[in-house]
């Protein structure tokens, strides 16, 4: 850093020096010529002109002048996102307290007061642009900084994604009658989230979705049958209906879903909005809106919305589906048979937002079919 100018590199700081006396101008183009690059401005206008064309490291501003006056040529500057940080240094002949509070309500930073001495002009540009100085050196690393935590922040999404697809792997690699499910399924959430965040009628839970947690909600839907991954071969690739034994066991997936997620959550310290999610997901998809279901016996809104946004798209895509006990039904008569359950075992609202997204649903199903 050069210590008489204040500022880094072998280039001279600009000034630029506006006053509508030339007088004035040259006495003060004459005192920092040698030790800065000088612009000259008669006018308010034609400083911002300059201004704009070449940010200055400085503005030496008079306050009296017949076109633009000096603090509206202020306000002005520090409207602009291109020269808000330039010091402004006010020249003037007047000396009242509020003419010095104005100057400062409009963004200037500093007084000089009219006639000028030599050595407080130089005095006061040294020490403003070595304040600029260190501000430009604090904002360029801050904005390094806020780049480098962009990047972490971006290398933990990645690891979480992947982490995510090696869990859903590992249930899909046990489970191959799913496909593509876990993918449809996730997509289905997304759908009925952005639905319902448009039209959430008196559902509080509806009301807070935003594009953040719509994310995380879809981004949390594959794990929604983690915990089969607990379930024994027997019971899990059996190829018919289960007996009430078979299915007391397969029922406990929830619960082991949602262990592993919590255990998972207490690793992280427990502050995790994603796994908030995908817990509620995994333990609560089945609970019914009547309070039939299991693993709790939830009943309406008791149940997260995520999981009854879950189960929605869970069952849809369930009857859509060939399995080794059914063939797929008609999209017309899945929407049929989860209309019937609207009220009893669906929440209507996200019934009726599947109804409203009925047509981007069979899209999502022919895009991802098996």
């Amino acid at each position: 850093m050069n210590p008489l100018t204040g500022m880094s590199g072998s280039e001279r700081p600009s000034l630029l020096v506006v006053d509508d006396t030339p007088a004035n101008l040259n006495l003060m183009a004459g005192l920092l010529n040698s030790d800065y690059r000088v612009r000259l401005a008669t006018g308010g206008a034609r400083a911002l002109d300059l201004a704009h064309r070449e940010r200055p490291d400085l503005v030496l501003l008079d306050v009296m002048m017949p076109d633009i006056d000096g603090y509206e040529v202020c306000r002005q500057l520090k409207r602009d996102v291109r020269t808000r940080d330039v010091p402004v240094i006010f020249i003037t002949a007047m000396s009242q307290p509020e003419d010095e509070a104005r100057g400062f309500e409009v963004g200037g930073a500093d007084f000089i007061q009219k006639p000028i001495s030599p050595p407080t002009l130089r005095a006061r540009v040294r020490t403003h642009l070595q304040v600029k100085a260190w501000q430009d050196s604090l904002r360029t690393r801050n904005a390094g900084l806020e780049e480098q935590l962009s990047e972490r922040l971006h290398q933990m999404e990645r690891l979480r994604d992947a982490t995510i697809y090696v869990m859903v792997s590992l249930a899909e690699f046990r489970d191959e009658d799913t496909g593509n499910h876990v993918k449809r399924t996730q997509e289905y959430v997304r759908l009925l989230a952005e639905h319902l965040r448009a039209h959430p009628g008196d559902d509080p839970a509806a009301a807070r979705l935003d594009d953040a947690a719509i994310e995380l909600l879809t981004k949390s839907a594959p794990l929604h049958d983690i915990g089969k991954v607990a379930i024994p071969d027997h019971i899990l690739l059996k190829p018919g209906p289960l007996d009430a034994e078979a299915f007391g066991v397969m029922k406990t997936h929830t619960l082991h879903g949602w262990e592993m997620l919590r255990r998972a959550a207490q690793r992280m310290g427990g502050d995790s909005a994603f796994l908030t999610h995908a817990m509620e997901i995994a333990r609560h998809h089945h609970e019914r809106w009547d309070g039939s279901g299991y693993p709790d016996g939830l009943a309406g809104r008791a149940i997260p919305l995520a999981a009854r946004l879950m189960a929605v798209a869970d069952v849809y895509d369930a009857l859509i589906s060939r399995r080794p006990y059914k063939e797929p039904f008609p999209h017309d008569e899945a929407v049929q048979r989860l209309v019937a359950g609207a009220g009893s075992h669906f929440d209507p609202a996200v019934v009726e937002a599947m109804r409203c997204c009925e047509q981007r649903f069979i899209e999502t199903a022919q895009a991802w079919r098996d």
